[in-house]
């Protein structure tokens, strides 16, 4: 299953709310790169939210299938296992990475019991995933190989117009005396052929590692 993520880059947030038997679950997505910038999204929310009587989480860092990817999640409170379980197993569930949930409960008076609670949290971020993609900002995440690939001023533009056109995927152009695009493909000797045959064999790509990048899903 292709990894997903929030579209827009680091700090995209995404908000929703839903509200079972009176209590009130205010659910924040946001996109992050670090642990520190997960617990900091959780300090925003209780700090927003001071009267607030939970503020649960969850987290996803790395691609999945990572020895190093980081998983963590936070009950703040509610009994063992009923928050922030459901909410890590709702992000992984829909593949979402790079992306901290927090989700800040209101009480509404009435008890809803460990099943209810397990329902409620892994609904509120549910909830908000299907209004990410509802709203088209939601992107793929996968490992690209990178390359730059150097062109005079006068043709840099058109060239990447038709490398855009051919689906290979264009990160930036950095200008100096040459305008020095940077490229990312999975498919490396695919991306030489496409290249030699927009540039005429007149340009040459450099590899430069590799990167995880933000695609369409």
């Amino acid at each position: 299953m292709l990894d997903l993520t929030l579209r827009g880059g680091v700090g995209t947030r995404v908000d929703t709310e839903i509200e079972v038997k009176r209590s009130r679950f205010l659910c924040r997505l946001v996109r992050i790169q670090t642990e520190d910038a997960a617990h900091a999204a959780v300090d925003a929310a209780r700090t927003e939210h001071w009267k607030a009587r939970h503020h649960c989480s969850a987290f996803v860092l790395g691609p999945s299938g990572a020895p190093d990817q980081v998983r963590r999640s936070n009950d703040d409170g509610e009994p063992s296992g009923t928050a922030g379980r459901p909410m890590l197993e709702a992000l992984a569930g829909r593949g979402f990475v790079d992306c901290v949930a927090v989700v800040t409960r209101y009480f509404g008076g009435t008890l809803l019991g460990a099943g209810g609670l397990v329902r409620a949290y892994s609904d509120a971020v549910l909830t908000t995933i299907d209004a990410a993609q509802f709203r088209g900002l939601v992107v793929g995440r996968e490992r690209r190989e990178l390359f730059t690939l150097a062109l005079s001023h006068a043709d840099a533009g058109r060239i990447e117009a038709e490398l855009r056109q051919r689906g290979v995927l264009v990160l930036g152009t950095d200008y100096g005396r040459d305008a020095v695009l940077r490229l990312a493909d999975e498919d490396a000797g695919r991306l030489a052929a496409v290249v030699a045959g927009v540039t005429a064999g007149g340009a040459e790509l450099e590899p430069i590692g590799h990167e995880w990048v933000d695609v369409e899903a």
